[in-house]
């Protein structure tokens, strides 16, 4: 099992995947509208080529931020080793710290990027709404029975 730049697998793979866990290559955030298999990234694959993991970044001069993150196989690590590749390309390339938002439901996500150095910096109300505008797929409710209304975004400053 390695980490790849998701560029090095087939782009039908990556929408495939997409597709499967997204419903779309398409994520509507505060920050932007991005088809998620066309940025850069990360794929965590198997011997077979099979992905279980990827995540998505964007460059922004000094700010690189994490669009989005999926692992098939949650607790063996994956999502932390995605995440980590991210920071260290990020940090070579001069960023100078790691943003991304989630949306008040994603408790999980919020546990998992506070236990890896990430501080909550913002919260975006109704967020969620805006976005569903454009991507009325978004559904109402989210994990755990919580209403999705808004998006928190996290940061990391680099050598933290």
């Amino acid at each position: 099992m390695t980490i790849i730049p998701i560029k090095q697998l087939p782009q039908r793979d990556v929408l495939q995947f997409f597709k499967e866990h997204w419903g779309s290559t398409e994520m509507v955030i505060s920050s932007g509208i991005y088809d998620c298999s066309k940025l850069e990234g990360f794929v965590y694959v198997d011997e077979h080529n099979m992905i279980l993991g990827l995540v998505t970044y964007i460059m922004r001069e000094e700010e690189c931020e994490i669009i989005s993150l999926d692992s098939i196989e949650e607790g063996r690590g994956i999502g932390s080793l995605l995440v980590q590749a991210v920071e260290e390309i990020a940090f070579e390339q001069g960023c100078t710290k790691i943003t991304l938002l989630t949306t008040n439901d994603n408790l999980h996500a919020l546990k998992f990027y506070q236990k890896r150095g990430y501080h909550l910096v913002g919260i975006i109300q109704n967020a969620v709404e805006q976005a569903r505008a454009y991507k009325p797929e978004i559904p109402l409710i989210g994990n755990d029975g919580i209403p999705i209304r808004d998006e928190i975004r996290l940061a990391k400053q680099s050598g933290l």
